[in-house]
């Protein structure tokens, strides 16, 4: 496995993990990079740097941003966003592996790629629900507004820095692990 192998493989989880948080973010920035040329797509996938992609993601991104904006919607759009989360951590995966076979590729885009992203809008999503329960809804804007945040700077390091981006994910998850031991302990 080549270094750049390697590199391709924290980028796409790094991604998968930003799609956790907000769907559509990461595929917008992962379109934007791939317009400009920032980074090469594997073969087959193109696409996701045209105009027309870019526009529809564009759309996508900023429905999703501001529909999580509204009490109670953002909670309805979290049961719909798990399996999309799936979906866009597979996706930005796959398409950003390099030199890989396609079993080997399609694999790893499943599991590391989709069970991160869907492992991310779990958490996030339970985070909302709490949110929702002990505020009324009235923190959920704000709850939003970190998810937001996160997910841009992820996906951001992820296609500049993949190396950093993988680490970040390994905290977070560790954070993820630890909150959910400490609810558990307290539940008991």
């Amino acid at each position: 496995m080549t270094s750049e192998t390697i590199i391709s493989i924290f980028l796409g989880i790094g991604l998968a993990a930003s799609a956790g948080f907000r769907v559509f973010l990461p595929l917008f920035v992962l379109s934007l990079s791939a317009y400009f040329n920032v980074l090469n797509l594997a073969d087959n996938w193109e696409w996701i740097g045209s105009i027309a992609a870019l526009i529809t993601l564009g759309v996508a991104m900023l429905l999703e941003v501001f529909a999580y904006y509204i009490p109670f919607i953002d909670n309805l759009l979290d049961t719909i966003a798990v399996p999309l989360a799936a979906i866009a951590g597979t996706t930005v995966m796959v398409s950003t592996v390099a030199d890989l076979s396609p079993i080997v590729t399609w694999s790893m885009a499943i599991i590391a790629g989709g069970g991160t992203a869907t492992l991310f809008k779990s958490a996030s999503a339970g985070t909302r629900l709490t949110s929702s329960a002990t505020t009324a809804g009235l923190g959920n804007p704000i709850v939003s507004t970190v998810e937001t945040g996160g997910s841009f700077m992820l996906a951001i390091i992820s296609i500049f820095i993949p190396i950093l981006a993988i680490v970040l994910v390994i905290i977070i998850l560790l954070l993820i692990y630890w909150f959910y031991k400490k609810l558990r302990v307290r539940s008991n």
